[in-house]
């Protein structure tokens, strides 16, 4: 069996003082579903280069400091283009104010990479919202564990 394309990538968890988290969402031909923004990892770029070029271009943030790495996800699921059988985000937190998000990049720009829309949302919007796919499938609870004991102190395993 050939060994699997597994996309580097990284995202954010950009939470307010409020714990209100960012979240994009991407539609796929099978399915839509809310994530932290960020992406795959560039030729020669580390993942806290990539998380700021990300975070540039899908929400307009270029002020922030990037804190700890606290999840890690990989998921197994081929990509439309063919190109990737599957994905392994790190994900770090990153606090912030809360912002009108303006990408760098335009709507149509967007759009190529699947991201429709982009939009706060309160810990329990996130809870309330069972039949809204959240990428990771338990993000209410792994946010929830994060906002009641703080990042962990190794990445957490956040399954598909």
């Amino acid at each position: 069996m050939a060994e699997l394309r597994i996309r580097q990538a990284v995202r954010g968890l950009l939470l307010t003082p409020d714990d209100d988290v960012l979240l994009v969402r991407f539609e796929f031909p099978t399915r839509q579903v809310w994530a932290m923004p960020g992406g795959g990892l560039d030729p020669g770029e580390d993942h806290v280069t990539a998380l700021r070029r990300e975070l540039i271009e899908e929400v307009g943030l270029t002020e922030f400091e990037i804190g700890p790495h606290i999840w890690s996800r990989e998921h197994i699921i081929p990509f439309v283009d063919g190109r990737w059988d599957g994905q392994r985000d790190r994900v770090y937190l990153v606090r912030t104010p809360r912002f009108e998000p303006r990408p760098a990049l335009s709507w149509d720009e967007l759009r190529a990479e699947r991201l429709h829309e982009i939009r706060w949302w309160t810990f329990a919007e996130v809870c309330a919202e069972s039949a809204i796919g959240f990428a990771p499938r338990n993000f209410a609870a792994v946010l929830g564990e994060l906002l009641a004991h703080g990042p962990p102190p190794s990445p957490v395993d956040t399954g598909a």
